[in-house]
């Protein structure tokens, strides 16, 4: 592709952003970007020219799990992004904002793979046997787009605004949790910001993860063994600052927590 072409200039435009932390306007109108697949190839543009700088795919994220903010961008269906290597953090560690351009987070359930999904439609029951544990969960969402003013082609070209994200200690079983019935409640600095339950993430967590795996699967990339899936926000996405305790607890999975320093 021409590095002249509108989408290697979107993309060119994501990449300064990110390593400069200066969010820029809507690709969608600079660059004339207005279909979901011409989004999609800015972020793959963008995804070739990390793997070939050394880094590695660990998971995915589903996006626009929430009904409400479907509607909001008038689409019907989530969307999804890719996590690299060096976005992963662990439970109780420090996050660095030097990271980050205008951060928000969500809390999310977490599942990771034990088995690669095979065929281009896995049934459900097929994806099922293929996730070996779920995990509590943090999302550090990111817009590379002024003030988080981003439509569908936006956030979708700008790999789902992905930030970073925070994982739990303890994995547990899929077979003995309830997780369209869990309960979420996020704190910022002891205080509740947000509360919601699994049912908020597309009617159920695993269900979220189900859609992604299917799209993979069309898209003729799959889900590997020991990959992470972030399935979505169990309620509202809160901004952060410098400083900020972030603790999330969901249910029967517990507590996960981190400090943005």
């Amino acid at each position: 592709m021409s590095e002249a072409s509108p989408v290697s200039q979107a993309a060119a435009a994501l990449r300064a952003a990110r390593q400069h932390r200066k969010p820029v306007p809507q690709i969608s109108q600079t660059f004339g970007i207005q279909t979901l697949a011409g989004a999609y190839e800015v972020a793959e543009i963008n995804t070739r020219l990390q793997l070939q700088a050394g880094r590695r795919i660990l998971g995915k994220k589903v996006g626009l799990t929430s009904r409400a903010v479907q509607q909001q961008l008038g689409v019907d269906q989530p969307d999804f992004g890719i996590l690299f290597d060096n976005m992963e953090y662990l439970s109780g560690q420090d996050v660095p904002m030097a990271r980050l351009i205008q951060p928000k987070v969500e809390a999310e359930v977490a599942f990771v793979m034990a088995r690669d999904v095979a065929g281009e439609r896995p049934s459900w029951s097929e994806f099922l046997a293929c996730v070996a544990y779920a995990l509590p969960a943090i999302e550090i969402v990111d817009s590379a787009i002024t003030d988080w003013k981003i439509t569908l082609v936006d956030t979708v070209a700008d790999n789902a605004s992905s930030g970073l994200y925070v994982l739990g200690d303890q994995p547990l079983a899929i077979g003995g949790l309830s997780l369209g019935d869990v309960g979420m409640h996020m704190s910022k600095n002891n205080q509740t910001v947000s509360v919601g339950t699994g049912a908020a993430c597309l009617g159920h967590p695993l269900r979220a993860a189900y859609w992604l795996a299917r799209t993979m699967a069309e898209r003729g990339q799959g889900l590997k063994a020991g990959e992470v899936i972030m399935s979505g926000a169990l309620g509202p996405m809160v901004p952060v600052a410098a400083g900020d305790l972030v603790q999330a607890n969901i249910g029967a999975l517990g507590t996960v927590s981190c400090r943005m320093v």
